[in-house]
């Protein structure tokens, strides 16, 4: 069985090394680009939710307490 010799075109690694040195995206931007490539939208009122909760939760902790207890 012949060995194929896989190497990488002069243009692939021309263009990772143009991605790498680029200007990188944040956590969030990388998230909504995903979800605007993929069509994936309902994942936004998902994670949107479990932002809600975590600031709920954290502010349980604190002085804000009382006011968020008058919510529910």
């Amino acid at each position: 069985m012949p060995q194929s010799d896989h190497r990488p075109l002069k243009s692939d690694s021309d263009d990772f090394a143009r991605q790498a040195d680029g200007k990188q995206e944040s956590i969030v931007g990388e998230f909504f680009s995903f979800m605007r490539e993929t069509r994936k939208w309902f994942l936004a009122p998902i994670v949107i939710l479990l932002l809600i909760v975590g600031l709920i939760v954290v502010l349980g902790g604190t002085v804000a307490a009382p006011f968020i207890y008058t919510l529910f």
